[in-house]
């Protein structure tokens, strides 16, 4: 669960993306064995048919080679599949049920009731509260065909911190006179 969750924050990816990690195919290593991870899909294997690329940092590619090293061979039972998350009876984990593991998991965590898609939305929510107006680089991280989808979902959130910020200067152009009271 813990390296499908640091995954999904580092690369917020469509859930059946996410089951359907192989390795040495879409987990690679393209500067050589001891090198960061690199999550990809292919055009074909996305929903909106563009290609995703991720590259992971050496602190995320530590967790995923001990996942990979010491738990994951315990899942296999035996098989030699290149599922990064296999499933009890070959192939890849069950969507639903992966999806459901990993709510539960950060629910007894922190309490939080967070979604496998949820992870996308707050991907977005952060990269706009310190971007604001980026829509482009969201629609790149989230896989959307059209910048439309994007500002769709996301203007109205940006709506809210722009009013936030325009109190802020309002208040700061005030002075506050206990005489005039």
């Amino acid at each position: 669960m813990a390296v499908a969750i640091a995954i999904l924050t580092f690369a917020p990816v469509r859930l059946g993306n996410l089951v359907s990690i192989r390795l040495e195919e879409n987990l690679t290593r393209p500067g050589g064995h001891d090198r960061p991870c690199v999550l990809a899909f292919a055009h074909y294997d996305v929903k909106n048919r563009l290609p995703l690329q991720y590259p992971f940092d050496e602190d995320l590619t530590a967790p995923i080679d001990e996942y990979i090293l010491d738990f994951r061979s315990s899942v296999l039972r035996g098989s030699n599949d290149l599922w990064l998350f296999p499933g009890e009876s070959g192939g890849c984990k069950d969507a639903r049920a992966f999806s459901s593991q990993i709510t539960k998991r950060i629910h007894k965590a922190t309490g939080l009731i967070i979604t496998v898609h949820q992870f996308r939305h707050s991907a977005a929510a952060i990269y706009l509260r310190h971007h604001p107006g980026d829509y482009e680089t969201v629609r790149r991280i989230l896989g959307h065909s059209s910048i439309t989808t994007t500002t769709k979902f996301y203007c109205a959130l940006e709506t809210m911190w722009a009013n936030e910020r325009f109190g802020d200067i309002v208040r700061k152009q005030m002075t506050f006179r206990p005489e005039a009271a």
